[in-house]
C-alpha cells in the first residue's frame, strides 16, 4: 500500500526552498487580511501555497513559511503534521485521498480502495486514507488533487484513473446520473402533474 506518511526513511532531504516572487506575493496578500501581529492566522494557507509550490511540504518549506509567518518552527510543524491535506513527503503527480468512513465503506468504499491501491505507483498515482470528506450522500467519494469524484465505484474509478493516466481532465462530480445530490433517477416528489 502507497500511504504517504513522515517516517524520516521516506523522506528525501531538501536543503533549500524559497518562495517565488508569485507564491510571496500570494502569502503576503493573505497575511494582510490579519491584524499586525496575528500574521500567524495565515498558516495554513501559507503551507497550502508552500506545498502547491514544491509538490509537497520539506522541512525547509515549514521553516521557511515559520520564519515568514513569525512563529516557532514547531507551532508550524504541528498544524502540518495535523492535517491531512499536508503532505509531508513527495509524492505522484495525482494524489487519490479514499474517504473510508461509515457512509462510504457501506456503498463500497472497500472496493474502491482496492483499486486505487493497486493504480498507486508513487509517480503517477499516490494514495492516502483520509476520514470524511463531506459528502457524505454522494458516498463513496474520492478526493483527487483539488477536485471530488463521487458515486464511485470498482469500474468507475479505473474509468477516471485511466482517463488521468491518458493525460485528460475526467469530469468531477457524480460519476452517476445525478445532478450534484438529488437523488438518483432525477426528482421523486414534489414534481407538477
Amino acid at each position: 500500500m502507497a500511504m504517504i506518511t513522515a517516517d524520516p526513511k521516506d523522506v528525501p532531504k531538501v536543503e533549500h526552498f524559497a518562495f517565488t516572487p508569485e507564491s510571496l506575493a500570494k502569502a503576503k496578500a493573505l497575511m494582510a487580511n490579519y491584524p499586525p501581529g496575528r500574521q500567524a492566522s495565515a498558516v495554513i494557507a501559507v503551507l497550502d501555497i508552500a506545498q502547491r509550490q514544491q509538490g509537497w511540504l520539506p522541512r525547509v518549506a515549514m521553516d521557511e513559511v515559520a520564519k515568514l509567518l513569525d512563529m516557532a518552527p514547531i507551532r508550524v510543524y504541528e498544524i502540518a503534521t495535523f492535517y491531512t491535506m499536508f503532505q509531508l513527503k513527495p509524492r505522484g503527480k495525482y494524489l487519490l485521498q479514499i474517504c473510508t468512513t461509515t457512509p462510504c465503506w457501506l456503498r463500497g468504499s472497500d472496493a474502491v480502495m482496492k483499486a486505487c491501491q493497486h493504480a498507486a505507483d508513487g509517480e503517477t498515482f499516490s494514495v492516502q486514507e483520509v476520514e470524511c470528506l463531506g459528502g457524505c450522500v454522494n458516498a463513496p467519494v474520492v478526493q483527487i488533487n483539488d477536485d471530488f469524484f463521487e458515486d464511485l465505484d470498482e469500474a468507475s474509478i479505473n474509468k477516471v484513473l485511466d482517463a488521468f493516466r491518458r493525460g485528460e481532465t475526467p469530469k468531477a462530480g457524480p460519476q452517476v446520473d445525478r445532478q450534484t445530490s438529488a437523488p438518483v433517477g432525477g426528482a421523486t416528489t414534489l414534481r407538477s402533474e
